[in-house]
């Protein structure tokens, strides 16, 4: 089952990279994209939850409600 997440990591990782460098509407990007959305929906039917794809980082979360209000 942990194969399912890192396949749709990877894919993730591999369509927004090739967004970057080529935009949306280039084919690969769009492949790669499908390719992602594929991959996170068998790890969603498998049973894994969003958060076991995107797992939160405290550090660089942004606060739930708006701006921090720390001093």
């Amino acid at each position: 089952m942990a194969a399912l997440i890192r396949a749709a990591r990877t894919a993730q990782h591999l369509a927004v990279r090739a967004l970057t460098a080529h935009g949306l509407a280039h084919p690969l990007t769009l492949a790669l994209l499908a390719a992602a959305s594929t991959a996170a929906a068998r790890a969603w039917e498998a049973g894994h939850q969003v958060k076991d794809i995107h797992p939160a980082n405290t550090a660089s979360s942004p606060a739930p409600y708006g701006p921090s209000r720390r001093p």
